[in-house]
């Protein structure tokens, strides 16, 4: 019997090269025939995706809307390394019955965010950005920074980065305070000093905002986060305060960020993460000499692209095999059809 072609796994955005090389697919190619784009999709042309079964995209870093899900008409898979998929077209996939499985497995990541945040925290209470800076123009600055140790730390979400966030933070001698939206609808109704997770003090959001030397992101993004520090609640903050965003930039109101920044009472900030990305060259917040940026780096570790590599890899054996996870998938009620499937299949057994 003539055997069949692979079918083909392409992989999007794998800068670091990191995720072509794991051992994970390596070994896949043994199955697929696996493609790398070094370009940005909209400079491939359309033909060179035809026949693309499985999409691994590593991390967020290319928009899949429906134009561009359309692209591939013969896809059938898609991977997504990380925990979200912020970036893609969910109901065009749902439409299409492609599922979406995602990296949720995934250990290393629950060290590398909240290490980035507490060194973001450090560098914005040592005012690390200032002095690098002025080191840069040859000059040797007298500046003077705070210690973390004694200062209130507030810890927006308890999910799995806020808690170890939290937990570093008590480490250095912090107390640590914590506003969690499931308890607190409204930004004001939990009842003052009601213990949560770990012991944790969970406050109304106000309180937060108005008592902790630091405020720190860690909320998934939703209708209800989306915007949540506006221009009001950021003028609630402690005078000289800092706040920190590893989460996403959409939930911060960057104008009015830019402008607390510039007249208070924010004092200083660390971000991770913004409202465009890559941030624009001109941007107001590249320009001010209280923040500390990182172009949206807090996964992105060996451990942590080499772990997303492998998972995808046995995501996609699982699913060549009819094993697939319904635990990994984005929206389990979106599963593989029989046709799909067995297309797949067919080509790597035939």
């Amino acid at each position: 019997m003539t055997r069949q072609p692979a079918p083909v796994l392409l992989v999007l955005d794998d800068r670091e090269g990191l995720v072509r090389t794991a051992p994970g697919m390596k070994a896949l190619g043994e199955l697929c025939d696996v493609r790398v784009v070094d370009r940005p999709l909209q400079d491939v042309p359309d033909e060179d995706l035809t026949d693309v079964r499985v999409l691994l995209a590593v991390r967020e870093r290319t928009k899949l809307d429906a134009a561009t899900l359309r692209r591939f008409p013969r896809l059938e898979l898609l991977l997504q390394t990380g925990t979200h998929a912020y970036h893609v077209d969910a109901e065009e996939l749902a439409r299409r019955n492609i599922p979406v499985a995602l990296g949720r497995r995934a250990q290393a990541v629950r060290a590398a965010v909240p290490e980035l945040t507490l060194l973001l925290m450090l560098a914005c209470m040592r005012r690390l950005g200032e002095a690098s800076k002025a080191l840069g123009r040859g000059e040797w600055p007298a500046l003077v920074g705070r210690t973390l140790a004694g200062r209130r730390v507030g810890v927006l979400g308890l999910g799995r980065h806020g808690l170890r966030v939290a937990e570093l933070c008590r480490v250095l001698g912090t107390e640590v305070v914590s506003w969690d939206r499931a308890g607190d609808q409204e930004g004001g109704a939990a009842p003052t000093g009601r213990p949560g997770p770990d012991g944790i003090l969970l406050l109304p959001l106000r309180e937060v905002l108005a008592t902790s030397d630091v405020v720190s992101v860690h909320l998934r993004l939703s209708d209800e986060s989306r915007g949540l520090l506006d221009g009001e609640r950021l003028r609630q903050m402690k005078a000289g305060s800092v706040l920190v965003n590893t989460s996403r930039g959409a939930m911060v109101d960057e104008p009015a960020l830019i402008d607390v920044l510039r007249t208070g009472p924010l004092g200083a900030a660390g971000l991770d993460v913004f409202a465009e990305e890559p941030l624009p060259a001109g941007h107001p917040l590249r320009a001010l000499p209280n923040v500390v940026l990182t172009p949206h780096v807090g996964s992105t570790t060996e451990e942590v692209l080499t772990e997303y590599a492998e998972i995808a890899a046995q995501q996609a054996t699982d699913y060549l095999a009819g094993d697939l996870d319904p635990d990994d998938l984005l929206d389990r009620a979106v599963l593989p059809g029989p046709d799909a499937l067995g297309g797949l299949r067919r080509a790597v057994q035939s």
